[in-house]
């Protein structure tokens, strides 16, 4: 009766070596190539050598095969490689690859450098990477994506590489993808923008806001940053309420004048979304004005969630709580901000269960890496 275990025919030096959970032994033939051949199950040996070693029948034979998954941002880039399962096996950083930021043949620069030491690490040539998966901020239009794309192949082609697949995507698709391992969830995310991503029980994706910060960014640090500039406005005319905001931003930045508030921000390109910790910090001072403007501002990002909810609730039935993840510089840290949104959630969506990402972005950028990979097969 044949032995049906799952065995491998390794190369090694000039002797091919057959691996099963019995132990190893020398098969014989000549070294005609480097090459790990996979052996499927319920398949067996004949009894006269082939091309490697052995004729193996109905066995599939295929090489090694490594993916490579990116989060890439304005200031850096982490990147990992992995096998087909799901093991990392090495990972690396590399410098701004926004490409609304340092343009898209820069981002690709910077991608095909990571693929190469990566590729170094483990061993392996960039042909045996089956697909690569870059989650990019400022890639969010399509557009954008294929100008990347595009600057990549040409980088690879530069630098006379194989490389099979690459797909673009927004940082915010790989975190939603990371942070959950692949399952339901949703993340919000409110740093500078906002915006909120899920993913369904029937893996639909799902988004609200995002719109940016003429029309929407709801809870972000520029909204923030803007409504806080907006009271002490009305405070220095008279108009509104005295906040402890005013000597806050003339004592950070020395805007201590109309005139100079006025300069910094429409001659000076002042970041505005600067001004946010100083509300929360006015805000932990029991300020009234940067009290409501948190107030405000926590009920627009609770909103964002409660759409995603009910997104997920339509597409199947809750055996569980549905996990949300906090991300973002604003939420993702313990301060007076992210407690009055915890007490907003919790207290009115039961359903919800706050939790941490189980994974980094860049981990969820070799999840849709190896998916890319199954959907082919």
């Amino acid at each position: 009766m044949p032995d049906n275990s799952k065995r491998s025919l390794r190369v090694t030096g000039d002797k091919y070596s057959e691996q099963s959970p019995k132990g190893q032994r020398d098969v014989g033939g000549s070294r005609t190539d480097s090459l790990e051949i996979q052996v499927s199950l319920s398949c067996t040996f004949l009894d006269f050598p082939s091309k490697y070693g052995y004729f193996l029948r109905g066995y599939r034979m295929t090489k090694r095969q490594y993916v490579v998954g990116m989060d890439g941002g304005a200031t850096k880039t982490a990147a990992m490689l992995s096998d087909l399962n799901g093991v990392v096996l090495a990972e690396e950083m590399g410098g701004a690859s926004n490409p609304q930021v340092v343009t898209p043949e820069k981002t690709a620069v910077v991608i095909v450098d990571l693929l190469e030491k990566l590729t170094e690490k483990v061993g392996c040539g960039t042909n045996e990477i089956a697909a690569i998966v870059a989650g990019l901020a400022g890639a969010g239009r399509e557009g954008d994506k294929e100008r990347v794309k595009y600057a990549v192949s040409a980088e690879a082609k530069k630098r006379r590489l194989s490389i099979s697949r690459v797909g673009v995507d927004t940082d915010g698709r790989i975190a939603l993808e990371g942070a959950f391992k692949g399952k339901a969830g949703i993340i919000l995310i409110a740093g500078t923008g906002s915006f909120a991503l899920a993913k369904d029980y029937k893996e639909g994706i799902h988004r609200a806001g995002g719109w940016g910060r003429i029309v929407g960014d709801e809870g972000s640090g520029v909204i923030l940053g803007r409504e806080g500039l907006s009271a002490v406005a009305r405070h220095m005319d008279g108009r509104g309420k005295p906040t402890a905001l005013t000597g806050l931003i003339a004592s950070q930045f020395g805007l201590s004048t109309a005139e100079k508030i006025i300069n910094a921000v429409y001659r000076e390109n002042f970041d505005v979304a600067t001004i946010a910790p100083l509300v929360i910090e006015a805000a932990v001072a029991r300020d009234i004005e940067c009290g409501r403007i948190l107030n405000k501002a926590t009920f627009e990002l609770a909103e964002h969630v409660r759409v995603l909810v009910r997104k997920i609730e339509e597409s199947a039935h809750a055996r569980s709580k549905i996990p949300l993840v906090f991300i973002g510089s604003l939420i993702a840290n313990d301060n007076v901000y992210q407690k009055i949104l915890v007490h907003k959630i919790t207290f009115s969506m039961p359903q919800v269960n706050i939790v941490l990402p189980k994974a980094p972005p860049a981990y969820g950028a070799v999840l849709l890496s190896i998916r890319s990979v199954q959907d082919l097969a």
